[in-house]
């Protein structure tokens, strides 16, 4: 997919409303092979998707091994509108808090009061983080309106072959 087809994709307003979400979920090959797709925190600063997550995590690991990952973000209701996108995740190891990851979680409904602690807490769990930060290489938007899944686009155009 060409860079100016991934942008006009990721401009469209259903794709600038799902980029504005909370929660994406992140699809790698573990170090076992077998799929994982977790859920997990992003903020889309424009050309790029960013998570954050602990040192440990166990996902670095098969990041580190195959860094191709698949990233969906919805909605749950109907019509529903979906957003995949492909690339390639880079590791960035921080030290303290990215600010990403402060951002990210500012959307929670929390009072002033719980969002003091929950940082306060956040700070005193981890010394550092690893940003995962995914450049799309691949975008598509299913709106159910002017997009489909692509086999249900191949059968509404066979449909239409066969009404001709």
């Amino acid at each position: 997919m060409l860079p100016n087809e991934i942008t006009e994709v990721l401009n469209r307003p259903y794709s600038q409303e799902l980029l504005a979400r909370d929660l994406t979920r992140l699809a790698y090959v573990a170090k076992d092979g077998t799929p994982r797709n977790v859920p997990i925190a992003f903020t889309w600063n424009g050309s790029q998707l960013v998570m954050c997550t602990s040192k440990n995590a166990p996902k670095l690991a098969a990041l580190r091994e195959n860094p191709m990952v698949a990233l969906t973000i919805d909605i749950e209701v109907h019509p529903p509108k979906i957003l995949l996108i492909r690339g390639r995740a880079e590791l960035d190891v921080v030290e303290g808090i990215p600010d990403e990851y402060l951002q990210m979680n500012g959307s929670y409904q929390m009072s002033p009061e719980q969002r003091i602690k929950w940082e306060a807490e956040v700070r005193s769990l981890y010394d550092g983080m690893v940003r995962i930060v995914v450049t799309p290489s691949w975008a598509k938007l299913i709106d159910f309106e002017t997009t489909l899944p692509s086999a249900v686009e191949e059968l509404v155009r066979q449909r239409e072959e066969r009404r001709s």
